[in-house]
């Protein structure tokens, strides 16, 4: 494999190697470009994964410290894990359940679309959903999505039937086992969907598509890309002119590196970008890189999110086969009639027994509770995934608290919008109708988790007071400078963002290398 010098400056630098960072990657690598990836967490590869919620949790995810402020529930439950993100190569892509969808057209023109609604920072994005579509089209195919391509749907499990009997009882019509970039069928040199459940502690099939075991092998392969694992990047350095020049981190061992770079794309999530940004501030950035606009940080989303589980006379068996086996795309509409204005899809979910304990309504106990988790085996279970609106006030910012290597920690606020709320609200009451149409003895709406769809931050615009990036993720002020995660999210929609994600990579790639081609950059 690669091994760059650490002085050469002809490399572009990715910090994060999930769907963005990690397609990114091998994007350019066979373009013939050389790429450094560090990413804080380890390698673990497919042989490493536990079936075991705790255990798993424990060996991917994001751990390090965090504080969250604001209304939300999860200030309250989960304080110091406001997000649910992973720290391993591969990045969010080892821990995702698959969905993979494209946002629908007035879904990049919210600002023109919903008018003006009070106490939103609507924008519409810099590009349209038919400059997108081509990349669409180029990562649906990367990621073997299914109902895409040729390729057939997943099978449906008992969660999945349960779903889609309530949905045609109450009249539904845009119901299906989903596209999902999970192979039904051998593709890409890794076999079909063995239906094992369990699928957010990581594939153990290999199946279900990830960057630590697609898109970075196939990189590495080609001698153009090294990936650092255990790197915890510490700050983005430039040169007088303002350019970005190298980045600081601390090794495996605590020790400070410094990697040159013609290029650095920053992919660490919605969280962790915005403050790697802010901890680079320096004299000619005092406010942190890219921030002239004062929007690095600012319009935090992480989707309108709830659940709703249901408790049949009859087994259901909610976990077996995958996870997210089935979506109900008819409230996904723009339809202000229902009090709200974007949309919501209902997706089915499972949480094995341990996390459903401490999910389902986190602190309780007594009699209430525990008949609940008698009920888990004849549970079924949907997520309510819905657009929520950006803020200026949800934002990322820099606490007094510091990390283990002295650096400030990601403070997370956020408040609901009162759309949020409605959406939600009418989210609960439709999914608890869907259940009861086919005989559920008792429902459970439950609170939001930790979020996993982090987005906002960075966002795009096309004016630079607007936002942070342009609509090939550069930043309006540091022309060196990318962004290529969620964090560059205008809005969110009311759909998982992965393909998004990867369809800005795979064009953010053809941007890069056009520029450097060029010597733009």
């Amino acid at each position: 494999m690669a091994q760059f010098d650490q002085k050469d400056d002809g490399v572009v630098v990715i910090i994060g190697s999930g769907a963005g960072g990690g397609t990114l990657g091998n994007e350019l690598a066979q373009k013939g470009i050389k790429v450094v990836i560090l990413e804080a967490g380890a390698r673990n590869e497919i042989q490493d994964f536990v079936n075991d919620e705790w255990e798993s949790f424990a060996q991917l995810a994001w751990t390090d410290m965090r504080v969250s402020s604001g209304s939300w529930r999860v200030a309250k439950d989960f304080p110091n894990l406001p997000a649910w993100i992973v720290k391993s190569v591969g990045g969010s892509t080892v821990h995702w359940a698959g969905a993979s969808l494209r946002f629908d057209e007035h879904e990049f023109k919210v600002a023109s679309t919903y008018g003006g609604l009070k106490g939103a920072n609507l924008l519409d994005w810099p590009l349209t959903k038919a400059e997108l579509d081509p990349w669409y089209a180029k990562a649906e195919d990367r990621m073997g999505v299914t109902r895409t391509n040729g390729i057939p749907g997943l099978p449906g499990n008992n969660n999945e039937k349960v779903l889609e009997a309530g949905a045609r009882k109450v009249g539904y019509k845009d119901f299906s086992t989903g596209r999902m970039a999970i192979n039904s069928q051998p593709r890409d040199d890794r076999g079909a969907c063995q239906q094992i459940g369990f699928c957010f502690q990581g594939c153990k099939s290999g199946a279900k598509w990830s960057t630590l075991y697609t898109e970075i092998p196939k990189g590495e392969a080609t001698g153009n890309l090294e990936v650092r694992p255990n790197c915890h990047v510490a700050k983005i350095e430039h040169d007088a002119t303002g350019k970005v020049t190298g980045v600081v981190y601390f090794d495996a061992n605590g020790t400070t590196q410094r990697q040159k770079a013609r290029v650095v794309a920053v992919a660490g999530n919605s969280i962790e970008s915005p403050r790697l940004l802010l901890n680079s501030a320096s004299a000619k950035y005092p406010d942190g890189l890219a921030n002239s606009s004062g929007q690095v940080g600012r319009n935090y989303m992480r989707h309108v999110t709830g659940s709703v589980y249901a408790a049949f006379d009859k087994s259901v068996h909610m976990y077996r086969g995958t996870t997210m086996a089935g979506i109900v795309r008819d409230e996904a509409r723009n339809d202000p009639g229902r009090g709200f204005v974007g949309g919501y899809e209902m997706e089915t979910l499972s949480l094995g027994l341990p996390f459903m304990a401490a999910f389902l309504n986190p602190g309780a106990w007594g009699r209430p509770f525990t008949a609940a988790m008698e009920n888990y085996p004849r549970m079924a279970g949907m997520w309510l995934v819905g657009e929520d609106m950006p803020q200026e006030t949800n934002r990322i910012t820099l606490d007094k608290e510091k990390d283990k290597f002295g650096l400030p920690v990601a403070n997370v606020h956020y408040d609901d919008h009162p759309n949020d709320i409605a959406m939600r609200n009418h989210g609960y009451k439709q999914g608890a109708a869907l259940y009861e149409a086919v005989g559920a003895i008792q429902t459970y709406p439950t609170t939001p988790y930790p979020s996993t769809h982090n987005l906002g931050t960075n966002r795009m615009s096309e004016k630079p007071r607007d936002g942070v990036v342009n609509k090939f993720g550069q930043t309006h002020d540091i022309k060196n400078l990318f962004v290529s995660d969620g964090s560059q999210f205008t809005t969110s929609a009311a759909c998982n963002p992965t393909l998004t994600i990867v369809a800005l990579a795979v064009r953010q790639a053809d941007h890069i290398a056009g520029l450097m081609g060029r010597k733009d950059i």
